[in-house]
């Protein structure tokens, strides 16, 4: 019997951590969010999931978001709308990243 508590125990202290882990994931903040796709469009090209010109189109819209960042900021203001925009562009740009890097188009191996 208190195998079985035991083992329910853990198995309910996992499922908690993976949702705190997710909640975690979903809620980061802005610049992880660039930092992190930063990373993962360097992995394509190193992997050769990413041909070049996907990476140049990726990098050219992580670079818009930015540009939009520094203007909200420029009044010195920083809303939690223009928060949100951003935050909202981001994810367009992590899905944009995972379509590319899942695509057909493949760097040719050079083996």
């Amino acid at each position: 019997m208190n195998k079985f508590i035991g083992t329910g125990l853990l198995v309910v202290g996992f499922m908690g951590a993976n949702s705190v882990y997710a909640d975690n994931y979903h809620r980061q903040s802005n610049n992880q969010m660039q930092y992190n796709q930063a990373q993962r469009i360097h992995q394509g090209v190193q992997s050769g999931s990413l041909t070049r010109q996907e990476a140049q189109n990726l990098a050219q819209q992580q670079h818009q978001i930015r540009a939009e960042e520094r203007s909200y900021k420029s009044d010195g203001r920083y809303t939690p709308a223009e928060r949100q925009d951003v935050h909202q562009d981001l994810q367009q740009a992590s899905g944009n990243i995972y379509q590319e890097k899942h695509d057909a188009a493949r760097v040719p191996s050079r083996y």
